[in-house]
């Protein structure tokens, strides 16, 4: 399957954001687009948005061609849902969003909604920030400026915990991190778009920051790049 190309000159300045889930890439992505009004897409939410489709109509979340017909008909509008929108932030949402990503026909299928959305952001922005795990690598290799954000899979275990256990009580701090392993290991290890950091994207630990540290370091790195 041919992959669509990125045009050679965007008219649209590209910030990619990526990282391992719970590094902080998400709050620092919207952070980000709210202080440069540039749009913002959650890609991981694309792909939770197609395991969840599959799970919800009885498909086989194994099955490649269930989840590649999930993708294609995915309603991005949906995925504003507010019933819809809660389920797509559960674990078992998020471990099925890594079997469906690690599929090359889902990737495809993916990848030319987020490269439009890329190139011709909505509502007449000017630019547009996106994150998730190969956006500097493989999404918009051309970004005009590229983060990889990462944290201690101890720290992302117990932020991630912090989040869902309001909505499920049975959950426990070592399921979470074992999660946390178990989704590295297929988003690293997985053939088609593995996640890995861009030569050119610098690297940020949040580890050890607040939300306002880890913004304002995030807003120097995009900024040194913008300006050079």
């Amino acid at each position: 399957m041919t992959e669509p190309s990125l045009p050679a000159t965007p008219a649209a300045c590209i910030i990619a954001v990526d990282g391992p889930a719970a590094s902080g890439k998400g709050t620092l992505a919207r952070r980000l687009a709210a202080h440069y009004d540039f749009a913002y897409l959650d890609t991981g939410a694309l792909y939770r948005g197609v395991a969840l489709s599959v799970i919800l109509a009885g498909g086989n979340l194994e099955n490649e061609s269930d989840a590649v017909s999930a993708a294609e008909s995915l309603d991005m509008a949906r995925l504003e849902d507010n019933d819809f929108a809660a389920r797509l932030r559960t674990a078992e949402t998020g471990l099925a969003a890594s079997i469906v990503a690690a599929m090359p026909g889902v990737r495809a299928t993916i990848l030319a909604a987020q490269r439009q959305f890329a190139t011709q952001p909505p509502d007449g922005k000017k630019g547009a920030i996106l994150d998730g795990r190969d956006i500097g690598t493989i999404v918009c290799p051309d970004a005009a400026a590229k983060l990889f954000i990462t944290a201690r899979a101890e720290i992302r275990a117990e932020r991630r915990f912090a989040e869902l256990r309001a909505n499920d009580g049975s959950l426990n701090l070592g399921t979470v991190l074992a999660d946390i392993h178990a989704r590295d290991a297929r988003d690293e290890g997985r053939a088609t778009a593995p996640m890995k950091q861009a030569d050119d994207a610098p690297l940020l630990d949040t580890s050890d920051l607040s939300i306002e540290e880890a913004f304002a370091a995030a807003l120097a790195l995009v900024e040194a790049k913008l300006n050079r």
